[in-house]
């Protein structure tokens, strides 16, 4: 796992009170946080929520000489981490007893809608104060491979974070309920394994009107676009194959007509599946139903391929993408093993992360050269990956090299262009790796027989493997349960194996990285055998 050090430090700009109800409300609908991203985050066009930047937090606001330090620490992060809920808003909204049955299979009997008794007390529901205990590693120094600490003395600090699944008590009646679904970015591994979790979830605790938003935040503004019914008779076999059912797009309209559209409609529930930029737009939208006195829940699943999502063990597709990449990296060894001096090149999805080239590489056992994002390295030169090219050649007659696609940008040359999620155009590093290894031999006059296999949209589109399945069902029936619960604004994810909500600001201020302090890394620098190419 990636370091996570960069986010479990303080605010300086929080003082540290302690956690009333007027604090927490500073922490809910208007979150003081979210007024700190730049402002194209939270209004104007959804598709520049791609690339949140708000800085990264430091520790200069704390004053370790105060002996009551931690305990103020704790404090701020129980008020950071406090969910938003409906009742921020409405302090007199009323819960009912929860329609999902922990018993049955049918949640309701027969005098259903309106009838929410229960006849026995059943065990199993999430009690609203259980928590998730986010860091389980003591870490006796700062120096410590992968260390994640808070002072210079790398004090053992408590952070907790709210455990998810279903509650006793709901806010919503489910015969009243409008929910919605939208897919946004691009396609990943698990999409429709989450929809269809997500209507099945919805119709056990007696919803009835569920629909699918088609093409993402664009199918708020197209007239053309319209909503697409949905029953678990539609969704019953969606997870057989890959793609999302109801597309997928980049970019939208404004924040404002999105929350116009979803009054117009009578949506009271929005669940938003995508990565970190969907996941501000989806923020911003939980704000400005806050600010219009909307009853609406707004919860997000992340969805992001490279797992770069913060304080997240996973996210759904990453280990279909780990094990999808070993064909890509086994064809490259075979091509690269089967020639005189064969190199093979394979640039594998990570824009800002490599998580899945360093998994990838992991795995298979066989890449010599694992390159990422995170970590620097020279292309030329006598400590350059050329000159350890020369060297593998020389030594064992082939090579196989694994690179994530954000890595390396610094050799490339710079087009300022952007798609339509605001997101930097990548120069692609593939192509460049392969004509700088053609040009290299052919100047010191060795042959070398170079293959490059780019398998980013097959990895893309294919259905989701076991492991995933199980991650997308438990994450979209977590969905359901905390918009049931009333929370908004909020996000579930896997954390230290456990399910989870997270504030949505808490997870979308920058892309989670891989540490190159980390054992993980360094467990791939021992497979690999590679040196610092620096």
């Amino acid at each position: 796992m990636g370091s996570i050090s960069h986010v479990i430090t303080t605010n300086p700009t929080l003082p540290h009170l302690p956690f009333t109800r007027s604090t927490a409300l500073r922490f809910s609908c208007f979150n003081p946080r979210l007024l700190r991203l730049p402002p194209t985050r939270v209004a104007g066009k959804v598709g520049v929520f791609a690339e949140v930047s708000s800085p990264s937090r430091t520790t200069s606001g704390i004053d370790f000489s105060d002996p009551d330090w931690k305990t103020k620490f704790q404090q701020d992060w129980e008020a950071r981490f406090r969910l938003p809920h409906l009742t921020d808003i409405f302090p007199d909204a009323p819960p009912i007893p929860s329609t999902f049955c922990l018993k049955m299979r049918t949640s309701i009997d027969r005098d259903f809608p309106g009838h929410y008794s229960s006849y026995e007390e059943w065990h199993g529901y999430i009690n609203n104060n259980d928590r998730v205990l986010l860091k389980t590693i003591y870490y006796s120094s700062p120096t410590s491979a992968g260390a994640e600490c808070i002072d210079p003395d790398c004090t053992w600090v408590e952070q907790w974070v709210h455990r998810a699944g279903p509650r006793e008590k709901i806010y919503y009646k489910p015969e009243e309920v409008k929910a919605a679904i939208i897919t946004c970015g691009g396609l990943c591994p698990g999409l429709n394994d989450v929809i269809r979790q997500i209507v099945i979830t919805l119709e056990i605790y007696g919803v009835k009107n569920i629909v699918g938003i088609p093409f993402g935040y664009r199918g708020f503004s197209d007239k053309e676009l319209t909503e697409v019914p949905l029953s678990r008779k539609v969704v019953q076999n969606i997870h057989l194959s890959g793609g999302s059912l109801l597309g997928v797009s980049r970019g939208g309209p404004a924040v404002t007509d999105i929350v116009d559209s979803l009054e117009e409609r009578g949506i009271n529930m929005l669940f938003v599946l995508g990565g970190n930029g969907t996941h501000a737009g989806a923020n911003a939208i939980h704000h400005e139903c806050c600010k219009r006195r909307l009853k609406v829940s707004v919860i997000g699943v992340p969805k992001t391929i490279d797992n770069d999502i913060l304080l997240m063990d996973k996210t759904f597709g990453f280990d279909t993408a780990v094990e999808e990449a070993q064909r890509a990296i086994n064809s490259a060894y075979i091509e690269a093993h089967s020639a005189y001096h064969g190199i093979g090149v394979v640039k594998l999805m990570g824009r800002s992360s490599g998580f899945i080239a360093m998994q990838a590489s992991l795995s298979s056992g066989q890449v010599d050269i694992c390159l990422i994002p995170e970590v620097p390295f020279n292309f030329h030169g006598p400590h350059g990956v050329l000159s350890h090219l020369k060297f593998l050649l020389e030594t064992k007659g082939s090579a196989v090299v694994c690179v994530a696609e954000g890595a390396g940008q610094n050799l490339l040359q710079k087009t300022n262009a952007t798609d339509a999620s605001g997101n930097v155009v990548l120069g692609d590093i593939g192509v460049y790796i392969q004509q700088e290894i053609k040009k290299y031999f052919k100047e010191v006059g060795i042959h070398a027989d170079v293959k490059y296999i780019d398998p980013t949209y097959m990895i893309r589109a294919i259905r989701a493997n076991a492991s995933d399945g199980i991650l997308c069902t438990v994450l979209g029936q977590n969905a359901v349960h905390g918009a049931f619960a009333g929370y908004s604004g909020i996000t579930v994810g896997l954390c230290n194996t456990h399910y989870a909500y997270f504030p949505i600001p808490e997870v979308i201020s920058h892309p989670r990285l891989v540490d190159p302090n980390s054992r993980m890394w360094h467990r791939c620098l021992t497979s690999t055998g590679q040196p610092d190419f620096i």
